[in-house]
């Protein structure tokens, strides 16, 4: 059970302690949504979230958690925005909840459910409110838009802070963000190009980058 904010600490710590990367599956049915999760775990890439934006996800985000299991391997839900859509993501089976945004209503249902929450933050000031809550893990989201100089620069202030960087990123901007400070550098679309892997695969420990 994970009923306080360090308790998250530690599971983001140990779920992204040796791979910077986590797929995000958004869209697909059922069966597309396993097999690009069964993608992702062949390369390494032991973290994947599905999005909760829509009900129709709900299956997708169950056929992964069971695909998942079978590995024994956690999925998390993504686009969790609602209290509502936290109790959702618990019924369906999920290890962990991401959001775009910081919303105390979530984080406080989410430690009542006792699922770790990865909140999204885009200014320092949320930063500064996610911190003292006791939180150490949390997205950046919109990346593309934020770019790797608002990692570097957000860090500074904060040097305990694990960046998750999220929105707009592929395998060819990713490493960027790594540089920059990023602890993890969340994916969507290169599990699907072909022309992609390659580089995603380089992004992994013990590859040529």
């Amino acid at each position: 059970m994970f009923a306080a904010p360090a308790d998250f600490t530690r599971f983001f710590d140990d779920a992204f302690a040796t791979v910077p990367l986590m797929a995000i599956l958004r869209g697909h049915p059922p069966e597309t949504t396993v097999e690009l999760a069964t993608r992702a775990w062949d390369l390494g890439v032991t973290q994947v979230e599905v999005p909760l934006q829509e009900p129709a996800a709900v299956p997708s985000l169950k056929a992964a958690v069971a695909a998942g299991a079978r590995r024994g391997l956690a999925v998390g839900a993504g686009t969790v925005s609602t209290p509502a859509l936290v109790h959702v993501a618990r019924d369906a089976g999920a290890a962990f909840t991401v959001a775009p945004g910081y919303d105390e209503d979530v984080l406080d249902a989410c430690l009542q459910a006792g699922l770790p929450h990865l909140p999204g933050v885009s200014t320092p000031s949320e930063v500064g409110r996610a911190r003292r809550r006791g939180l150490h893990w949390v997205k950046a989201f919109p990346a593309s838009s934020l770019g790797p100089s608002w990692v570097r620069a957000v860090r500074a202030p904060f040097p305990g802070l694990r960046v998750v960087a999220t929105g707009g990123l592929d395998a060819r901007n990713a490493s960027a963000f790594l540089e920059a400070g990023a602890r993890v550098v969340a994916l969507g679309s290169a599990l699907g190009d072909p022309a992609q892997l390659d580089r995603l695969v380089g992004l992994l420990p013990g590859e040529p980058g």
